[in-house]
């Protein structure tokens, strides 16, 4: 079963690539406000992990979107969500909140993150245009997704579809993500776009 599972994983990557036109990509991206709050759970990701939360990126242009790198945050995207079970924290670990790389094959929206941003960090991307953004979805439940930040707009991977769309096509409301300058820090999302988007959906 998990076989014919990749198999669908890679004709999905192979019909999304075919659909790249640099041309149809053209988004906003999302505006961001001053520094707010870490989220506990990456507060106790960084005392795990210090070395992935002191990283400066000042400077950094967000990444040239190109077929190439379509590609491969459709793949990764479609990989990773195949290649893990969905479990909360509370069934793993006995308590809330636990942001950590799913090594086990198990983990919650924010494990997902995690992996999809280690596995295209390897392929070169820079840490700085991979970045965990909280989200609350329709029905108000808080919710993890990755940013890749492209000069073609800004796009979420999300745990929830294979589809990688463009942040304002999500039907999300963004709440923070992490700085692009400094791995430690997050900033707010502006309620002024959020609402723009909001109008539109």
């Amino acid at each position: 079963m998990r076989s014919r599972r990749r198999f669908a994983v890679s004709l999905s990557a192979i019909a999304a690539s075919a659909l790249f036109s640099g041309s149809a990509f053209a988004s906003e991206p999302m505006s961001t406000g001053g520094l707010t709050s870490q989220p506990i759970g990456h507060y106790d990701f960084c005392r795990a992990y210090p070395n992935e939360c002191s990283i400066r990126n000042r400077g950094i242009k967000p990444a040239a979107m190109s077929g190439d790198l379509w590609r491969n945050i459709v793949a990764v995207n479609a990989t990773v969500n195949a290649s893990i079970k969905p479990m909360n924290d509370i069934d793993i670990y006995g308590k809330d909140e636990v942001w950590a790389y799913p090594d086990a094959g198990v983990g919650d929206c924010e494990d997902y993150v995690l992996e999809k941003r280690r596995q295209l960090s390897q392929q070169g991307i820079s840490i700085a245009n991979l970045l965990i953004t909280v989200v609350r979805k329709p029905d108000g439940e808080g919710h993890a997704v990755l940013t890749v930040r492209t000069n073609k707009g800004d796009f979420v991977l999300d745990n929830l579809t294979d589809a990688v769309k463009q942040w304002d096509e999500t039907g999300y409301r963004f709440l923070k993500r992490q700085s692009n300058e400094n791995t430690g820090r997050w900033v707010s999302i502006r309620e002024d776009q959020n609402m723009l988007v909001g109008s539109v959906k």
